[in-house]
């Protein structure tokens, strides 16, 4: 714990003491740090828990704010004061900011993980593209949304599992093996068509070269299986090297087609039918999803015996969680809308109501280069890939890039932004920031006097680093509520905006200063805490901190 949560249990357990007949969660009476640069006035803590409060008691909220700040006592608070209809304001003593940067120098990234009121363990599934052809330049939203999230909830301290399911059964497996086949066969000179409905992407002509080359005529002898197989071998395979030349690794890659191969699809309605979930008819079996808030019943099971897409998620989210799995998240594109209730329908089916299930749906992602959305034609050389965008941007620009927005927000991702090496590009102007930071501690520390920075130096520090300390310490909120909201994007905006402090406190204060040693110190000590959170920030963005640019 840190100076913050002494502050805030104490808080808690004061309000529990002053309103022993009312129930008071942490989450309603916390205090928030105020970073908001332009309400320094309304203190550093805050809180509306009065309001709150006031609606239980039936009483007038100031009458409430009143009563606790005239009785809430902390070594570490100067002040309370009482704002508007009854917002409580905080305001700390000096010694409580000296005492965080101790702590920060203590902890380092132990500093920023909160007390979890619930420890989970996490099924983090995203990105799942059919292996089919070649991840789109879309795909790359969603991956490093599902990648940061699973990072920063396993940071705070749940356990993760980040999973790529492979839809590797049904039709478009299938497809993919005629439409292969048809390009092998071309390869090898015989005047063959391509169905309307197969894959046209020139990735398969390339491939169909490649495998013609290597097995020559004998490959038109081979059967149709061959094709769907080698085909989706390769294309995971290619698949999986732009996700990891993308930076993400997967703990588990989980097959559809292993479902169909057992028995998990009959127990996953064997589970929905011992609970009077299944019914029959026109010879098809059907799911009551209207139960759950569905505009229609689903089938799971056609007349022709075949089961449907449904029926696999079924047993898929029974799988999960058999394997123990109690909080599960989906990162799905937009048009996935309609599934999240079927998807919680199948939750509340198989009886895994205590369980949290959330779907974040992205956006779609528009290329920009040079103010003009960038038409999509690989035959033209334009960029249509994520494998592509990777290779022009680099991996820390990429991730960067298309975290920087709101999963629900449209993303336009501009080429010529992010091949920029000025602190236009918010990537290299982070990055900067960490570099500058150890060019200002490599120079000071060939100072014998300045050498051996600590946390002893904390205690001179002053009211003008006040500001940067508070938003440093503002992450381990961030990350707890990153952890609950699954608003990623935030990491990104703090990065930036904490950097900029950085700049902005550099060259307004004089860090080295060899007539003020132990000011010159306490400021380097400043430099150090913030050039540390940054690493840290941007180890879990993955993105990489250079010592030099």
């Amino acid at each position: 714990m840190n100076s913050i949560d002494h502050i805030q249990q104490a808080f808690i357990d004061h309000l529990r003491k002053l309103f022993p007949s009312t129930e008071i969660t942490s989450d309603q009476s916390r205090l928030a740090i105020n970073v908001d640069e332009a309400k320094q006035a309304f203190g550093n803590l805050s809180t509306s828990i009065a309001l709150i409060l006031a609606k239980a008691l039936k009483r007038n909220p100031r009458e409430v704010a009143t009563d606790i700040a005239t009785t809430f006592t902390h070594p570490l608070v100067e002040k309370i004061d009482i704002a508007g209809p009854g917002f409580i304001n905080l305001f700390l003593t000096q010694k409580a900011f000296r005492l965080l940067a101790e702590e920060l120098c203590e902890q380092k990234n132990d500093f920023f993980k909160p007390i979890l009121d619930k420890k989970y363990n996490v099924s983090v599934e995203f990105v799942s593209a059919n292996p089919t052809g070649p991840l789109h330049f879309g795909h790359g939203r969603g991956g490093i949304i599902g990648d940061v999230l699973g990072n920063i909830l396993k940071f705070v301290g749940h356990d993760v599992t980040k999973e790529f399911y492979i839809n590797d059964a049904g039709n478009q497996i299938q497809k993919l093996g005629e439409s292969f086949k048809v390009r092998c066969l071309q390869a090898a000179g015989m005047d063959v068509t391509m169905p309307e409905d197969g894959y046209q992407g020139e990735y398969l002509i390339e491939m169909a070269r490649e495998c013609f080359a290597e097995m020559g005529q004998a490959l038109c002898k081979k059967p149709d299986s061959f094709f769907a197989q080698y085909a989706k071998d390769n294309l995971l395979e290619a698949l999986k090297k732009t996700l990891a030349d993308y930076g993400i690794a997967f703990d588990v890659w989980f097959s559809e087609k292993t479902l169909h191969e057992s028995d998990a699809i009959e127990k996953g309605l064997q589970v929905l039918q011992n609970n009077n979930l299944l019914y029959k008819h026109d010879g098809a079996l059907w799911f009551k999803t209207t139960t759950y808030g569905d505009d229609k019943d689903r089938v799971v099971k056609k007349a022709t015996g075949e089961y449907t897409y449904i029926a696999a998620d079924i047993a898929y989210l029974k799988n999960k969680a058999d394997r123990g799995f109690n909080n599960f998240i989906y990162i799905l594109g937009h048009d996935h809308h309609s599934y999240v209730v079927r998807l919680n329908a199948v939750k509340e089916g198989l009886g895994l109501t205590e369980r949290p299930l959330d779907v974040i749906l992205y956006q779609l992602v528009k290329i920009s280069e040079d103010g003009a959305l960038v038409r999509m034609s690989k035959r033209a050389g334009a960029i249509i890939s994520l494998q592509d965008i990777i290779d022009t941007v680099g991996r820390d620009v990429a991730r960067f890039f298309y975290l920087n927005r709101k999963a629900d927000a449209q993303l336009e991702f501009d080429i010529a932004l992010a091949l920029k090496k000025t602190e236009e590009n918010p990537v290299y102007y982070v990055q900067y920031a960490y570099v500058r930071a150890g060019s200002i501690l490599e120079k000071a520390f060939q100072a014998a006097s300045l050498d051996n920075i600590n946390v002893s130096d904390a205690q001179h520090l002053g009211p003008e680093e006040a500001f940067l300390l508070k938003k440093i310490v503002f992450l381990e909120q961030l990350l707890r509520d990153i952890a609950t909201n699954h608003q990623t994007h935030l990491l990104t905006y703090y990065v930036v905006e904490l950097a900029q402090l950085f700049h902005r406190y550099y060259s307004h204060v004089r860090v080295i200063d060899m007539g003020q040693i132990e000011k010159s110190r306490a400021r380097l000590l400043m430099i150090v805490l913030v050039r540390n959170t940054i690493a840290m920030v941007l180890d879990l963005l993955g993105v990489s901190h250079p010592e030099k640019m």
